[in-house]
């Protein structure tokens, strides 16, 4: 019985650092500091690009609720292990990738997208669902805030090596002056060092696979507020009937379906400029070289906001919360629309910051009212959700890019159109008072 017992509490302590480790490697990716430059730089137009994130959302769609569901049926590793695998293929294929190739490169970057989104939706769910589990099984489900909070913490350590090391390979110039120091006279070009990102993020992808490998089950699947429904391993209940009851919970659970509801309308458009946010640098006229230091910074916010945001679902309400993340939002995107030279820098760092602390906020919420019984399946919904939310406006956004450049350049529509996105959170804003406005009382509590 002791060796049992000594069994699990390990299991859970391996498991929760191995989703630490899992997260970092996962989501630290070398090419974020010039993402939307490194798909334009391979001959991309942004229209192209737009819709590229487009498809990853849908595929990211099409897969996390399949894949939550199949997460609470078979068990949440594989899912796990499938997501690190695909991460595998897809730096594969940036790799392999033809500069300036045309049809080949579009469709050599389509299946990235779909291959990134897919493994984003099976990871989506399964990773927090086998760690909640596995600490509360033992009791342990109080734990799950400092987990969180240590995600959150070393992801920012990871982003921003990440970001340091992804922008400065990405930079000939650098890359030159490096070797130099070392006594090597190279010459690089621009279409040489594009890939240095994507071969470092294929080693980390490598080690994330080893990660994952290295999770273990959770032997018992406790349930936190809901009663379990003894017919839930039936024959007769297949997964639709999971997914439909995991839907209508979610529901009739309006503090639930205001966290995703609200989240939606703040992820969508801030993460819409996140991913255009090296377009945008150009835009305000800074150099190339300042993109991984920039991203760096923004990396490490992980480390401030982890223990702010871990204050405020403490001590308040739901409604509060958001709201003042909305309000943060909001004035981070006013001044990236403002395109003040050089100064414009300053609005990223709210953006990134208010991503973090939504992320904190959802996943603390959803995992502290759900139960373990369709855990993976109501977070999936909740990324099927936020990755149509994205879908979406970036189709509206490359309509809008379309619309604007009026046979300009690149950057003077991607410039053009930022006033679209404040304008977005403020339709968001009235959407959901509308919609949760008898409510209001349920969203003043704390959960």
């Amino acid at each position: 019985m002791t060796d049992d017992l000594t069994k699990n509490m390990s299991d859970a302590d391996r498991n929760w650092r191995r989703f630490v480790l899992f997260r970092v490697l996962f989501n630290s990716r070398f090419y974020y500091p010039v993402l939307a430059v490194l798909f334009l730089d391979l001959g991309l137009s942004a229209t192209e690009y737009t819709l590229l994130n487009f498809a990853w959302a849908i595929a990211i769609v099409f897969t996390d609720l399949p894949a939550g569901v199949l997460a609470d049926r078979i068990g949440r590793k594989p899912l796990v292990v499938a997501a690190a695998s695909f991460m595998v293929l897809e730096m594969l294929l940036l790799i392999a990738a033809p500069l300036h190739g045309g049809i080949v490169l579009l469709l050599c970057c389509l299946a990235n997208r779909i291959l990134s989104g897919m493994a984003e939706g099976m990871a989506s769910g399964a990773d927090e669902a086998l760690v909640f589990d596995s600490l509360a099984e033992r009791g342990r489900d109080k734990e799950w805030p400092h987990v969180l909070d240590q995600v959150m913490r070393w992801q920012g350590v990871g982003m921003v090596i990440a970001m340091l090391v992804g922008g400065a390979v990405y930079d000939p110039r650098f890359m030159e002056r490096l070797l130099s120091f070392f006594g090597a006279n190279i010459h690089f070009a621009q279409g040489s060092t594009l890939r240095f990102p994507i071969y470092l993020n294929l080693l980390t992808a490598l080690l994330t696979l080893w990660t994952a490998l290295g999770l273990r089950e959770p032997a018992l699947r406790a349930t936190k507020v809901a009663p379990e429904n003894k017919d839930e391993s039936a024959p007769e209940i297949t997964a639709w009937h999971l997914a439909v009851k995991a839907g209508t919970w979610i529901v009739k659970t309006p503090t639930v379906l205001f966290v995703i509801t609200a989240g939606v309308m703040i992820d969508s458009v801030v993460r819409l400029f996140l991913t255009f946010s090296s377009s945008y640098f150009r835009v305000i006229e800074l150099p190339e070289a300042s993109f991984g230091l920039i991203g760096a910074s923004m990396g490490g916010l992980g480390m401030i906001v982890s223990p702010v945001a871990r204050r405020m679902v403490a001590t308040n309400s739901v409604a509060r919360n958001y709201g003042l993340l909305g309000v943060v939002a909001l004035l981070g995107l006013t001044g990236v629309a403002c395109r003040w030279t050089h100064w414009g820098v300053v609005f990223i760092f709210p953006l990134g910051a208010t991503m973090m602390a939504l992320g904190y906020m959802v996943s603390y919420y959803i995992n502290a009212l759900v139960d373990s019984s369709h855990r993976a399946t109501v977070l999936s919904f909740k990324g099927v959700t936020f990755n149509l939310g994205y879908g979406f406006i970036s189709l509206v956004f490359a309509l809008v890019l379309r619309a604007v450049r009026d046979g300009g350049s690149t950057q003077d529509a991607v410039a053009r159109s930022l006033l679209f996105l404040p304008l977005w959170i403020l339709f968001g804003a009235l959407l959901c008072a509308c919609c949760f406005g008898r409510h209001f009382k349920t969203l003043l509590a704390r959960v």
